[in-house]
């Protein structure tokens, strides 16, 4: 994914979904991949607000809290009414505990040894993770630019987190880790 997408919120979803075909796919099975009705719920990579306004259409009690690292998708996200902070994946979360932290389309940012970071911190503040997101496979559908985009194998995911994928196409995943 280009980094024109963390630059024009304007324009973000019409971008994403061109080069992510399945994206609204992604989204749909992300958001039914939720184990249990989450209370708290903090979403990594917030960017538009379209992942956080699928789960508050499933669980309308559910209280977010975003986190993205473009202050224009910060600046978009609030305007929605998201409670959202400029932060980045690698910097310590907000405080726990949450119910649930959810993402799509973000932890590929991350190279292995922060993603392997992440998923214990969310581990020890959560009671349950949500991730889509691209994956290396064959054929590599998504686009992917040298340097931003660090996929890893879906089943290395799954080691790292202590998960199952749930949902599978393309170069596409759900992973699920429940930790109660």
């Amino acid at each position: 994914m280009s980094a024109q997408f963390h630059i024009d919120p304007e324009t973000y979803l019409d971008e994403i979904r061109a080069e992510v075909p399945r994206y609204d796919e992604l989204q749909e099975e992300t958001v039914e991949a939720i184990p249990f009705p989450p209370q708290r719920v903090l979403e990594l990579g917030v960017g538009t607000g379209e992942t956080t306004r699928r789960l508050r259409a499933r669980y309308p009690d559910a209280e977010v809290t975003g986190l993205d690292s473009q202050p224009e998708m910060v600046f978009t996200a609030r305007e929605l009414g998201i409670e959202v902070r400029l932060a980045r994946m690698e910097d310590p979360l907000p405080d726990g505990p949450w119910d649930l932290v959810i993402s799509v389309l973000s932890v590929h940012h991350l190279d292995g040894e922060h993603k392997r970071d992440l998923f214990r911190r969310v581990r020890e503040q959560s009671r349950a993770l949500v991730m889509g997101d691209v994956v290396i496979a064959e054929p590599q559908v998504t686009p992917l630019e040298q340097g931003v985009d660090l996929p890893s194998r879906a089943d290395e995911l799954v080691e790292w987190c202590g998960g199952e994928i749930v949902w599978e196409a393309d170069d596409l995943a759900v992973i699920r880790a429940v930790y109660e």
